[in-house]
């Protein structure tokens, strides 16, 4: 089955917390584009809620982020690390801090890196 979406969805981890009125639950992403990311979590919030996502980049900036659940699927505890797809899918609404440097991370990991042999 094709992917639907036509934004650039590039893997990697990173370390952030989230909530919905304000991030303290932990989690990782899976998955990064320039408008939205996966968050891989058993902590899922409902589709349409709004959540709080905050996170530093490698280089130290810090980006705070208010973003939407798109879609989510929980999977009991025990079976976690076993289903692919456990959390849930967001879109970014508004940055309210690090959309530039936000940006520039984006564009790093998302071109590619080519080593003379």
């Amino acid at each position: 089955m094709a992917d639907k979406r036509d934004i650039r969805r590039i893997k990697k981890r990173i370390t952030l917390r989230f909530g919905i009125d304000e991030a303290i639950r932990v989690a990782f992403t899976e998955d990064v584009s320039m408008t939205g990311m996966f968050i891989k979590t058993p902590n899922i919030a409902l589709p349409n809620s709004k959540i709080k996502i905050e996170f530093i980049l490698p280089e130290g900036s810090k980006v705070e982020i208010e973003a939407r659940v798109m879609w989510a699927k929980k999977v009991p505890q025990n079976l976690f690390h076993l289903v692919k797809k456990s959390g849930m899918g967001v879109r970014f609404l508004r940055f309210h801090s690090g959309e530039d440097a936000f940006d520039d991370f984006f564009e790093s990991i998302a071109t590619p890196t080519f080593t003379k042999k």
